[in-house]
């Protein structure tokens, strides 16, 4: 099949090609800042052909692991890592990162509303798991956002009547019809829990952030965070693994939950993983920057058709999802085709709607990519309920990017 696009849709994308040069060109900018403190953090930690020796069986005396772990805690001005193959996800990364840190008793508080999906079953706020924090003995309570910042007042007076164990953000909007949260706003609220408790943990979920801006959630005031590299960390490179990050101590006691107590960081088989991680974070900048320049064309092209988008293409941007309503289930369907299509993996399959696990909807997603599921590639996932938008990210490059959606949207806009 060759790629069919429209006349119209080629219209659209060279009237696109003036007014979107200045938003590409930011996000060069911050590309070439983030690149520079990447390549900083390899030449800093001397990374050698040595460092991608693969280690077996308990992973003992690994220097090279204890090189990408370094060199990703330099990367976001944290002072230890967790760097591993065996954390198979975001959602793992986090699960780890908040069982490790929460006990019997301790209070859990969202400050950036009702986390995603799966860490609402994670937490126990929905599912029936007898593993979830809150069936383990957990307290947990949330505060939404007001107009896409944080209740900063609300925030306050809980923190001054409660004695809070851990405060977790979300930075992205995961499946919530919500902006991402900025590193000034992070910051901001940072400063407030701190200047109330300096001892209170706060976490934050930066699955889909990383390398958006010059600065990371670690380096304003965050004590542990923790992604996935399937997403921007990875670089489109990475096959597998997660990391957490932040201050040493912390980042021990989440490794103990990941092994063993008192083994920690001490042991785990690299798998001959590292040479992925550290290509995959040496090119997350560059990868990371198409990813947004796709977010900021898609969001174009969807809004001169008729559709609600959101970020808009001209808005400053904190992750790299971008969403599109698309009004009935048959769009959703159809746009989500057109992705598949045109993607180099499985251009042959149809997404159909179906269950997922951790979610309580059925769920449809267009994923052709050379590393399953991996969404630094461009993928495009929804819940198949209404106003049925679809949650798009990612992209290796830009002109692929461009004519993958270009593709879908032909796809879609056919009668």
């Amino acid at each position: 099949m060759s790629i069919n696009i429209s006349t119209q849709i080629y219209e659209l994308e060279k009237s696109s090609q003036k007014p979107l040069a200045p938003y590409y060109a930011k996000a060069d900018e911050v590309c070439a800042f983030n690149s520079q403190k990447v390549l900083e953090a390899f030449i800093k930690n001397r990374i050698t052909t040595e460092t991608f020796n693969e280690v077996t069986g308990y992973g003992f005396y690994d220097g090279g692991r204890d090189k990408v772990e370094a060199l990703f805690a330099d990367v976001f001005g944290a002072e230890d890592a967790l760097v591993r193959p065996q954390i198979m996800s975001g959602t793992n990364a986090i699960w780890l990162s908040l069982s490790g840190l929460l006990h019997y008793g301790d209070t859990l508080l969202s400050i950036s509303g009702l986390p995603y999906d799966p860490l609402q079953n994670m937490i126990g706020i929905a599912g029936d798991s007898k593993h979830s924090l809150m069936k383990n003995g957990v307290k947990y309570h949330q505060i939404e956002l007001v107009d896409n910042d944080f209740d900063y007042p609300a925030i306050e007076k809980f923190l001054k009547e409660n004695k809070v164990a851990v405060v977790a953000i979300q930075r992205s909007r995961g499946y919530n019809h919500r902006e991402g949260l900025s590193i000034a706003k992070i910051e901001k609220v940072c400063n407030l829990i701190k200047a109330i408790s300096p001892n209170i943990i706060i976490f934050a979920d930066n699955c889909y952030g990383e390398f958006v801006e010059t600065k990371e959630p670690t380096q304003v005031g965050v004590d542990v965070m923790a992604g996935s590299l399937m997403h921007n960390a990875g670089g489109g490179i990475a096959t597998s693994g997660g990391y957490i990050v932040g201050k040493e101590n912390l980042v021990y006691e989440i490794a103990e939950r990941l092994t063993a107590p008192c083994i920690g960081k001490d042991l785990g088989a690299n798998y001959n993983q590292h040479n992925k991680f550290l290509r995959g974070i040496f090119m997350a900048p560059q990868t990371v920057a198409n990813a947004i320049k796709t977010a900021v064309f898609a969001s174009y092209m969807f809004e001169k058709l008729g559709f609600k988008v959101s970020p808009r293409f001209d808005a400053h941007r904190t992750d790299i999802v971008q969403t599109v309503e698309l009004g009935t289930q048959e769009n959703l369907e159809k746009f989500c085709a057109g992705i598949q299509m045109h993607s180099p993996i499985d251009a042959f399959a149809t997404p159909i709607p179906c269950e997922f696990p951790g979610y309580p909807h059925d769920e449809i997603m267009a994923a052709g990519t050379f590393t399953n599921g991996s969404t630094i590639e461009l993928t495009c996932d929804a819940p198949v309920i209404p106003p049925y938008t679809a949650f798009m990210q990612g992209s290796l490059t830009l002109e692929y990017g461009k004519l993958i959606i270009m593709g879908a949207l032909t796809h879609l806009m056919k009668g």
